[in-house]
């Protein structure tokens, strides 16, 4: 009867350690899967994110948006025909050179106006090959890796009961991490909706953008652009860190040590995510 209990027990103790280490295990593969599509993601420009999406925002802002920005411009060039006019004393001291300068200033109008998407990308492209360049940097730090000698030794240690609560703990962490990786999802993928909700109204600011007084619109706007360009560059830094962190709690002495700390620093990781937004609009003075 001993033997037989004895036998039971020891099946139980290896379905247990089986599951555990199948619990951690998981944890660890689905962190590197999550830091592998946010690294993906984040180095992506508007056009290659969903080309047709972009092609969607392209047309709608090239068919609805830029007209009422041409309507905007026209009304801005008539004002500061009529502020040129009124400066000079009603043409009474009247330059020839300020035609050329309301001319030149009417081209680069146009011409931005008639351009606005490529100047968008080009910002894009910009902060894409800088998120690529630290992708490049970082790119052997991101894979976390468990020390399964070491977790098979320390559950060996263990009694049944202190394996029944440490399996109950590991699984209900390997739920919490899934739901974690839904915010990252979010985090991630709310920021290009948002860069193409700007994208879509990038005409309207650009057509303000030769005015001194109206002019503000269009250079919030490019701080805006840019804040969220070069967010995904501190995304990236942001992931670097996680991943260093993550791999300094590989060969802890302690598994609930480890497996909390693991989790922890998820949680971290979406918090220090929400704060990218914020931060990079606080650095390119965005509001």
């Amino acid at each position: 009867m001993d033997s037989i209990f004895e036998a039971v027990s020891e099946w139980f103790r290896e379905v247990l350690t089986d599951g555990i280490t199948a619990n951690f295990t998981r944890m660890f593969d689905d962190v590197n899967v999550k830091v592998g599509e946010i690294a993906g993601q984040v180095g992506q420009t508007p056009q290659g994110w969903n080309s047709n999406v972009f092609s969607l925002i392209r047309t709608l802002s090239e068919t609805v948006i830029i007209p009422v920005a041409g309507i905007i411009l026209t009304f801005i060039l008539c004002y500061e025909l009529i502020q040129m006019v009124i400066e000079r004393n009603n043409m009474a001291d009247f330059d020839t050179f300020q035609i050329y300068k309301w001319v030149f200033k009417a081209f680069c109008a146009t011409y931005i106006l008639t351009h606005t998407f490529d100047i968008v990308m080009g910002v894009f492209s910009l902060a894409q090959s800088v998120v690529n360049g630290s992708a490049g940097v970082i790119g052997g730090n991101v894979n976390i890796t468990l020390a399964l000698t070491e977790l098979a030794e320390q559950l060996e240690d263990m009694g049944t009961g202190e394996l029944i609560g440490l399996y109950l703990e590991s699984a209900v962490l390997s739920l919490a991490m899934k739901a974690i990786s839904v915010c990252v999802f979010i985090i991630i993928y709310g920021r290009m909706i948002e860069i193409y909700l700007t994208c879509s109204m990038a005409p309207i600011p650009f057509s303000t953008m030769i005015n001194r007084e109206w002019g503000q619109i269009g250079n919030s706007y490019l701080k805006s652009l840019f804040a969220l360009a070069f967010q995904g560059f501190l995304i990236m830094v942001c992931v670097a860190i996680y991943a260093i962190l993550l791999q300094g709690i590989t060969a802890s002495d302690s598994i609930h040590t480890a497996i909390w700390s693991c989790a922890s620093y998820t949680v971290l990781l979406c918090f220090t995510l929400f704060k990218t937004s914020s931060l990079s609009k606080a650095i390119f003075l965005s509001h």
